[in-house]
Order: C-alpha cells, then sequence, then structure tokens
C-alpha cells in the first residue's frame, strides 16, 4: 500500500548557520534556491549553543534560523542535538561520559559521548527535546523530527554494569536460568548473587576486541546495549510527542552497522532514515543491498536518504571524488530501491575540524561555479519532477534474512574459521539476485515468509525459538528455502543443539553435518554439479550425510571427494536447499539459477544485465529505474521501449545505448 512521507520529493541537507556570520546566510539562501534545495536538517550538535549551562537555554540563534528557512518556505528537520554532550555537563557530572572496552573512564570531547544508563544524561536530553518540540513543534515547516545523530558505541561503567543486572533480571527471572543459559558450568564460572555479573569487556570475559570466552554473556551485552539506547531514543521521542503528536520521528541509521539491532528500532521509529557512505570500491550491490535492508526494517515502506556526499568523504583511507554524473547515477539508485529523499551532508563545508574535507553543496570557494554544485542543481531540477513516484513501492517475490542478534553471534564464535563474517555472507548470495534484476525484501526472521516463494537464509548460526516451524511451514506449502554451512548450530543463547548439525532444520533439510573443515585463505576444493559444471570453493567445507536428500553437487578434493557439498530437499510442496561450502560467485548463480526455475520469479527485463534495472509501483502505475554503472555502453531492453521517460518527458521509441552513469526513469 502507497504511505507518502511527506507532500514532496526532500532535496537539501545537514546545514549549520550557527557556524558562519549572517551575511553568509543570505547568500546561502540564493544559492540553496538556485540548486532546487527545499530541506535542511538543523541543529544537529547545537547543545553547547542553546543551552550554555545546567539552568539557562539560549534560542534566540536557532529561532533566526528556523524563521529564515520557513519564511522561505523549506521542509525543515528538525534534530534534537543530543549526539553531542555540552562541557559543563561533563565537568559537573563526570557519570555522563562513558567508559570504554579496556575500562579507561572518557573526559569531554569527540561525540557519541554519553552514557546511554547515565540518569543525568537521560533527565537533560529527555527536558531539550521537551522544550524543542513545545517552542517548534506547532511551526508547520517543520516536517520532520531527528532525533540524536547515528546512534552508536558501547558504554562499560558501573551505571551500564548495575542496569544490565536489572536487564537479566527482566529477562531470565532467576540466577539458575542465567547459570544455565550462559553454560557457566564451563570454567568453573557458576555465579550465586546477581552482583556477581561483570560487564564482558577487557577486564573480564573478553579476548581482543570481537571475542569472548563466554558468548552468551556478550550477546546478552549486545542485546542490552541495543535497548539501552532504544530507551533514550524512546524517551526523547515521548518528551516530543507531549507537545507535537503528529510530526514524523526518525534517528538516521548506518545501514549493516553491527551494534544495533534495527530490526528492533525500527518498530519505534514513524521513517527510516540513513546515512549512504560507500567508498570508492564497495561494490554496487552492497549498496544497492544497505538501500534493501533500510527499506525492509519497516515492511517495505519507503524511507529517507539522510545523507550522502555530493563528491568525497573526509574520513575514509582513500577520499576519491565521485566522478561526473555518479552523484546522480547514485542519487537513482537510492530512489530505486525505496527512498522519498535525497539529502546531503553537507550544504556548506565547514571551515574547521575533522569534516572541513567533507563535500558540500557549497565548496570554501564559497560560490555556485563548481562542477559539483551545477551537478547538484541539475538534479534538483529533475527531482522536483518526481512527486508522482513517492510513496511507490517494491514488490518482491524473494526474500533475504538478516538477523543482528546472528550477526553477533556468528562473529563472536571461536572457530571454525575467523575470515567467516555475517554481512559478506549475506551479500554474496543478494549478488545473484542484484546481477539478475530480480527485486529482494530484505527481511528479518520474524517476517511473515507465506509472502514469498524465495528465502534465502545464509549461516542462519542461532535459531530462535518458533523460527524453525516457520521455516517448516513456508517450505511444505511450497516455498523454496536456501540456507549454508553454520546454520540451525545455536539457541538464543549460543548453545548447541545437540543431535547433529543443522539442528531444528536437519529434518527439512534431509541431511546431517559430521565435521566442519576449515581452509585457510591459500587453501581451496571445489565443487562439481550434477551436469558436469565445476567451481572452486573456500573458508569452510561441510561433511554431510544424506537423509532423505540428493546431493546436486560433490567435492572434487581432498579425503570428502565426491560426498555431498550441496543438496536439495523435497519436503511437502517445496525444497530446501543446502549449500555446505562457500562456493565462488559463479557457482552461486548456477545454483540459484536452478532454484528459480522452480519457481515464477522472473528478472524485470530479460536482457537487462550490466544494467540495474529496479521497479516501484504504486496502485496504478510501474516505474522503471535503469542504471549504468559501469564504463561499458550497455543497451536498453527492447521490452523497456515505449515507456515514458518521466526525466525528459519523451517516449522512448528505440533500445537507447546508455554510457556510464546514464540514468531512466520510465514509466
Amino acid at each position: 500500500m502507497e504511505k507518502k512521507l511527506f507532500n514532496r520529493f526532500l532535496y537539501g541537507g545537514d546545514y549549520n548557520p550557527n557556524q558562519w556570520p549572517k551575511d553568509i546566510w543570505e547568500e546561502d539562501m540564493r544559492i540553496f534556491k538556485k540548486a532546487g534545495i527545499n530541506s535542511a536538517t538543523i541543529n544537529v550538535f547545537s547543545w553547547a549553543k542553546i543551552q550554555p549551562s545546567e539552568e539557562v537555554y539560549y534560542f534566540d540563534e536557532l529561532d533566526e534560523i528556523i524563521e529564515m528557512l520557513s519564511k522561505d518556505r523549506y521542509d525543515i528537520i528538525l534534530a534534537t542535538s543530543t549526539a553531542s554532550l555540552p562541557a559543563w555537563m561533563v565537568k559537573r557530572y563526570p557519570e555522563v561520559a562513558r567508559t570504554d572496552y579496556e575500562g579507561r573512564h572518557h573526559k569531554f570531547g569527540q561525540r557519541h559521548n554519553a552514557c546511554p544508563n547515565s540518569l543525568v544524561y537521560q533527565k537533560f536530553a529527555s527536558k531539550l527535546a521537551g522544550k524543542l518540540a513545545e517552542r517548534y513543534g506547532s511551526n508547520p515547516h517543520v516536517t520532520c523530527w531527528h532525533i540524536n545523530n547515528e546512534y552508536g558505541g558501547e558504554c562499560y561503567c558501573e551505571n551500564c554494569e548495575k542496569a544490565f543486572r536489572v536487564w537479566l533480571k527482566n529477562r531470565y527471572k532467576t540466577i539458575e536460568a542465567l547459570n544455565k543459559a550462559w553454560n557457566l558450568e564451563f570454567w568453573g564460572h557458576t555465579i550465586y548473587e546477581w552482583d556477581e555479573v561483570v560487564l564482558p569487556n577487557a577486564l573480564s570475559e573478553g579476548i581482543g576486541s570481537d571475542k569472548t570466552a563466554f558468548a552468551g554473556i556478550s550477546i546478552d551485552y549486545r542485546r542490552f546495549n541495543s535497548d539501552s539506547m532504544l530507551e533514550n531514543f524512546k524517551m526523547e521521542r515521548d518528551s516530543i510527542r507531549k507537545y507535537d503528536t503528529e510530526t514524523p520521528i526518525t534517528t538516521n541509521l548506518m545501514g549493516t552497522y553491527k551494534n544495533l539491532d534495527y530490526f528492533k528500532w525500527a518498530k519505534e521509529m514513524d521513517i527510516v532514515s540513513w546515512d549512504n557512505y560507500p567508498s570508492y570500491n564497495t561494490p554496487l550491490s552492497y549498496t544497492a543491498m544497505c538501500h534493501d535492508l533500510m527499506r525492509g526494517l519497516k515492511d517495505g515502506q519507503p524511507f529517507m536518504l539522510m545523507e550522502q556526499t555530493p563528491s568525497q568523504q573526509n574520513w575514509q583511507p582513500y577520499n576519491s571524488l565521485k566522478r561526473p554524473g555518479k552523484m546522480r547515477a547514485q542519487s537513482y539508485q537510492t530512489i530505486a530501491h525505496g527512498a522519498d529523499t535525497i539529502q546531503f551532508f553537507q550544504l556548506r563545508r565547514s571551515v574547521g575540524a575533522c569534516e572541513k574535507f567533507h563535500g558540500a553543496v557549497i565548496e570554501h570557494v564559497g560560490h555556485e561555479n563548481t562542477r559539483v554544485f551545477r551537478e547538484v542543481m541539475e538534479l534538483g531540477k529533475e527531482l522536483q519532477q518526481l512527486e508522482e513516484i513517492l510513496g511507490s513501492t517494491i514488490k518482491s517475490k524473494v526474500g533475504s534474512m538478516f538477523d543482528w542478534e546472528n550477526y553477533w553471534a556468528l562473529e563472536y564464535t571461536s572457530g571454525p574459521n575467523k575470515d567467516l563474517t555475517y554481512v559478506d555472507q549475506i551479500h554474496q548470495y543478494y549478488q545473484y539476485f542484484y546481477n539478475e534484476n530480480i527485486l529482494v525484501d530484505m527481511i528479518s526472521v520474524d517476517s511473515d515468509l507465506s509472502k514469498y516463494d524465495v528465502v534465502v537464509a545464509p549461516v542462519l548460526y542461532m535459531m530462535k525459538a518458533g523460527l524453525a516451524e516457520r521455516i517448516t511451514a513456508f517450505v511444505e506449502n511450497g516455498g523454496q528455502f536456501v540456507t549454508t554451512f553454520m546454520s540451525g548450530i545455536v539457541n538464543e543463547s549460543d548453545n548447541v543443539y545437540l543431535g547433529g548439525y543443522p539442528g531444528p532444520l536437519r529434518k527439512i533439510a534431509g541431511i546431517w553435518v559430521e565435521e566442519i573443515d576449515a581452509l585457510a585463505p591459500e587453501q581451496k576444493n571445489a565443487v562439481a554439479f550434477n551436469d558436469g559444471n565445476a567451481y572452486t570453493c573456500t573458508l569452510l567445507c561441510d561433511i554431510i550425510h544424506l537423509e532423505g536428500a540428493e546431493a546436486i553437487a560433490t567435492y572434487k578434493e581432498d579425503f570428502y571427494s565426491d560426498t555431498p557439498a550441496i543438496t536439495k530437499n523435497s519436503y511437502g510442496k517445496g525444497n530446501v536447499w543446502y549449500v555446505g561450502t562457500q562456493v565462488e560467485q559463479e557457482g552461486i548463480a548456477h545454483l540459484f539459477d536452478q532454484v528459480i526455475a522452480e519457481t515464477t520469479v522472473k528478472p524485470i527485463c530479460t536482457n537487462g544485465k550490466g544494467l540495474e534495472i529496479t521497479k516501484r509501483d504504486t496502485a496504478d502505475s510501474s516505474y522503471y529505474f535503469v542504471i549504468n554503472q559501469h564504463p561499458k555502453i550497455q543497451k536498453l531492453p527492447e521490452e523497456l521501449v515505449g515507456k515514458l521517460n518521466l526525466l525528459t518527458g519523451e517516449v522512448v521509441k528505440e533500445a537507447l545505448e546508455l554510457e556510464q552513469f546514464a540514468v531512466l526513469l520510465l514509466k
């Protein structure tokens, strides 16, 4: 169902007029108008300015900024400023600052520097959000609230330790249940009082920054940390709602960022927004996957692109310029995957500090006579024509599971291979659908599976209660379920399901995994499909016994040569496909060609390889986004000829040749 976020396509970004004299403000308004910019995200890091001391609030300058933007009919995304503490607060109340993984309590500095469980921080942040809403919530030009900014990090202070114990009591109820969940008989770690629980940092169970002696406690601490920051978000949201009951509220997320369970967060947000910063060598398919993940957080609703750079970043190892046309193509890729806004960080480039070389609409030269500005202006003109696509959605018959608790648990695992990483495994399988122009929904382990013909769940390591039953029902009703090595291994506390891998999936997969061989980077094997096609495999190799499944590919080398590597098991009306090793991309494609052949799933266009082709739908119309991201000239598929190009207002009369970064939006 269509759901419009805003009345027009928001085009703008982070704006900090408080960093500049007022004569610059007037010049900014002139230049922004020329670019077609119609929105501004303000007040993101202004806490120290609007609250110079504990009892004093200063809104005069913010009043002027909002009045100026309102006069020119900007859509204002008003931030609450709570992502960076004022110095006076840390000086007077040192407990508001974080303690890091190494056990060091921090002084004033940086950002994302507040302990989420500090009652002092909560008091001041909540009060500030309420005062902002009371003052500006009735302004019709304030069209979105932006709480905090890029929530992240963690704290390991005494406040958090005490709050963690309360969180654990609510989760486990008894010490006995806690001991069992964490398997504390191991190494004689049994506890008898709640205050014997200590945080899993470098001073206790931590092994380096990313490993742990007891995964149970470390996974729970990640759950707790995510919940703690979510409670901060909800606290500010509720303070705003006392004065403004209607304006949408968001906070900007960061794609596959590890620390926070975004599916859980999205339930508390009115709109998902996120910040997209691919590096010079980020695969196009990975960026597309992140967009699809952000869209999937709220069951397919359109999302906001809160930040991207007009050209270069400043914080990556190699901060390349975006080549001419790249920013436009990247922006349309974002819209194609579900965004209803395009916003930049930043609108005017900062004069100092660590982000002074981060790209902006207005560069340090101070005028609009730049390549970057011209591209921003050209895109701004086009977006003004696209209001009809607002609220349109993407309809997919393929779901790819993504689960933050699996992410944490898999990467805490000691063995079998240190190179096994969660997001890389998800992306490997996503790439097939991206390359084939098959629409994909990124879904949670709690999503309704009945909507899909195919569900892909690589490395589904942690099987939560009830998930196996829902997967079984999906397959019984005709679904194609694809999973891999390191699936069905542990429960929610990281304790192994006994009785053979893949645990709760063993019956429907029709296999039993006896051992898992780890391959070092210089080692490899190969798999041979029944049709004679063979492909390299690496990383891990499951030693598989068939229990009703058929082997559709076998290993070619080592002592398990000629044993099953990839299997297919018919179950009910559907099939379970199990991939026991990391197969090269061509092998994954060969497998999925067979999976898709069992369904009615089809690419958007049959001859669209080499182009990124995505489709959004309303009740009345379909919109095809066609983008050539590659240097090689690509030809428009014949089946798209005859459609109206919304960017030119002309009907496409022939199969055009599309150069790199060319974009068509066809109705």
